[in-house]
């Protein structure tokens, strides 16, 4: 929560630092990382690509890629889609009957953000459970969600696990406790699918290899297009077996490209350039929470960030404030800092490459100019 300064002393600190206002044509971006622009060397890579068609497997560039992706999380194989959902719902897909149920946590991006794709495409019904604050699971209810015994219920097909949490405020889970959520599933011999769309972010923050957090599940999905900073795609990971069949179903949902080694060849670059420097990232989010913390009106909690995403907002003694959330974020639109919305009602930020430290502090000042003007 915001410390107890007064609103009147943080205003006469605000009129100090006005004249580092972003103007319009010097915007900082906060909505997502999928906003990143490309590296130097990503643009030089794709430049000097050598394709060929991927739907044959001829496109070296994506070959590599998928070698390398594979390596990386220690599964056995690895299939470049073109986006994270994508390689979601090729998961589900590919590891589920039709009709058959996938259990998911009801503030995950599978249940809220993929258009209920799983179900469309797959008649296959999403059984929620609740998500606590951490990201993981409730565990009590997750060991009943399991279904299928009574021929009255549809068949649980697999699990679904998210590491790092978006909607948690890009929280963490440590091998140890995704391997305590995945065990009712595997005990059961049903498959555990992790949607790791910033898995290298929970492995940047932990100090450990995407691998350690990849063996506990059967198959990963993690996008190269966002705090990886590569301008398209995401890879699916798992046994040659299910790659051999998720990769069917990628042509069935429109996913096999030609000479893709074009975008592919970015890729490799983020993988290898562009892991490391996602602790700038954690510890820009950090800083950006910490300066939200002293200003007077804000709700936020520093000691919950631990990658590059973090919520925020005004909240009343009723709760959150979400007409208050939302006039403060179109505020500080049109001062030039651009802010998104959780599923809960607050102000999200994310930071990435392109954000700097001095980025944060000048979106500190226009985030107090804005919530004084929207108190007012």
């Amino acid at each position: 929560m915001s410390n107890p300064a007064s609103n009147e002393s943080y205003e006469g600190q605000i009129g100090s630092l006005a004249s580092q206002r972003p103007g319009k044509g010097n915007v900082i971006d906060l909505r997502s990382d999928t906003v990143t622009q490309p590296s130097p060397a990503m643009r030089e890579a794709m430049y000097r690509a050598e394709v060929g068609d991927d739907v044959y497997g001829e496109d070296p560039t994506v070959n590599r890629l998928e070698e390398l992706a594979a390596a990386k999380v220690g599964k056995e194989a690895a299939l470049y889609v073109p986006s994270g959902a994508m390689g979601n719902t090729t998961a589900i897909l590919t590891h589920c009957r039709r009709g058959d149920e996938i259990i998911v946590g009801d503030r995950s991006h599978i249940y809220l953000y993929e258009v209920g794709g799983a179900a469309r495409l797959n008649g296959s019904p999403a059984r929620s459970v609740p998500t606590r604050p951490d990201g993981t699971l409730d565990r009590v209810r997750l060991a009943s969600a399991f279904q299928g015994s009574d021929i009255h219920e549809a068949r649980t097909g697999l699990l679904c696990l998210e590491n790092t949490h978006n909607m948690c405020g890009g929280r963490v889970i440590p091998p140890q406790t995704l391997r305590e959520l995945a065990t009712p599933a595997h005990e059961r011999g049903l498959p555990v699918h992790m949607d790791g769309a910033r898995l290298f972010n929970a492995a940047v923050a932990l100090g450990l290899p995407a691998s350690e957090l990849a063996a506990q599940v059967d198959s990963v999905m993690f996008c190269l297009s966002k705090g990886l900073s590569a301008p398209v795609g995401s890879m699916l990971a798992g046994s040659r077996e299910f790659i051999a069949e998720a990769r069917r179903v990628r042509k069935l949902l429109g996913g096999g490209m030609r000479q893709a080694g074009i975008i592919a060849a970015a890729g490799i670059v983020a993988l290898n350039e562009m892991v490391d420097r996602l602790a700038e990232d954690h510890a820009n989010a950090r800083h950006l929470a910490e300066g939200l913390a002293n200003i007077p009106g804000v709700a936020v909690d520093p000691a919950s960030v631990e990658t590059n995403i973090l919520f925020f907002g005004v909240v009343s003694e009723s709760g959150i404030n979400a007409a208050a959330n939302t006039a403060l974020a179109e505020a500080a639109a049109r001062e030039g800092v651009l802010l998104s919305g959780g599923d809960d009602g607050r102000i999200r930020a994310v930071t990435h490459y392109g954000i700097t430290a001095a980025d944060i502090d000048r979106a500190l000042v226009v985030i107090a100019q804005c919530l004084l003007a929207v108190a007012l």
